[in-house]
């Protein structure tokens, strides 16, 4: 079970951090507007997903990328309060995400800490 949920997390990353690139204009929106630069944080931020996506699945990376996984949940964390606190809804939403509502947008803060728990897995020896 903890192999399939590490090729989960690592594909759910890559995925994700490719979504940057595809769906870009939807992250933008998302930037809090305190944060400089919302396009190059975007790219950052997709390209640090597509590779810890990737070095989590590779057990000589596998401790350092899920640590790396935790910060970043945590570098966007407050993306996901100022998305709630200001009831965001962005209005280039890809089709496949549909338009959050905004009890969506309150259940991600919580599941932000399920997803770092998931990465806490591992970096764990097993």
């Amino acid at each position: 079970m903890k192999r399939l949920l590490l090729v989960l997390l690592g594909v759910l990353f890559v995925c994700t951090g490719v979504s940057h690139f595809t769906a870009t204009d939807f992250f933008v929106e998302i930037v809090p507007p305190y944060l400089p630069a919302p396009l190059a944080l975007v790219w950052i931020s997709g390209v640090a997903e597509i590779a810890l996506g990737v070095l989590v699945l590779i057990p000589a990376t596998r401790r350092l990328a899920a640590w790396g996984l935790i910060a970043l949940l945590l570098a966007v964390f407050p993306a996901n309060i100022h998305m709630a606190l200001n009831d965001i809804h962005p209005a280039h939403a890809p089709a496949w995400m549909g338009q959050p509502t905004t009890l969506a947008l309150w259940l991600r803060l919580p599941l932000q800490f399920v997803m770092i728990a998931w990465a806490w897995w591992y970096t764990r020896d097993d």
